[in-house]
């Protein structure tokens, strides 16, 4: 959520969560259209003492992602083109103890979804050879009038990704 989070508040109008659970590594990608960052930031956005915010000195949604991936024998990885946008990989070893759970990313991208109208969401998720996936554009033709933000929307959503899935094999903690 976090990292996604990074792409709304650098202003982009499309973002593509990706991830992909094969064999013993699951890696997840985030790419955006944003503003982007130079590469003098790009080298500093990992060092939880770096931030561009005005309202704490101290940023640590990629630290923190890229400590846990590490822990595990994975990486992070970060291009970015000031202008064009930011592709953020983050590759975890699932057979290593210290892998954390993927969690509930159904609630994840329902909220990420609902709670900001204005963006376009492209999710996906493999899972050895079997696919799901949508895009924000998609659930507002599925849904017509009805305004994405609400509750009732924000919940058929979950269920829906959540019963997709479970379709493809994936498990939730």
């Amino acid at each position: 959520m976090d990292i996604a989070q990074n792409s709304i508040k650098a202003e982009a109008r499309n973002v593509v969560v990706e991830i992909k659970n094969i064999g013993d590594k699951i890696v997840m990608l985030i790419e955006d259209d944003g503003c982007g960052m130079d590469k003098e930031i790009v080298k500093r956005v990992t060092d939880p003492f770096y931030t561009t915010r005005t309202t704490r000195k101290v940023g640590l949604g990629i630290p923190f992602l890229k400590q846990h991936a590490e822990q595990t024998g994975g990486e992070v990885t970060i291009f970015s083109e000031k202008g064009i946008g930011t592709k953020l990989t983050a590759t975890f070893v699932t057979s290593n103890i210290d892998c954390p759970p993927v969690g509930d990313i159904h609630v994840t991208i329902a909220l990420l979804i609902t709670g900001n109208p204005g963006v376009n969401f492209v999710f996906s998720y493999l899972k050895d050879a079997k696919e799901y996936g949508l895009t924000t554009i998609d659930i507002k033709e599925a849904i017509g009038d009805f305004d994405i933000s609400m509750p009732k929307v924000t919940g058929f959503i979950k269920e829906m990704i959540k019963e997709n899935l479970l379709n493809i094999g994936v498990e939730f903690n």
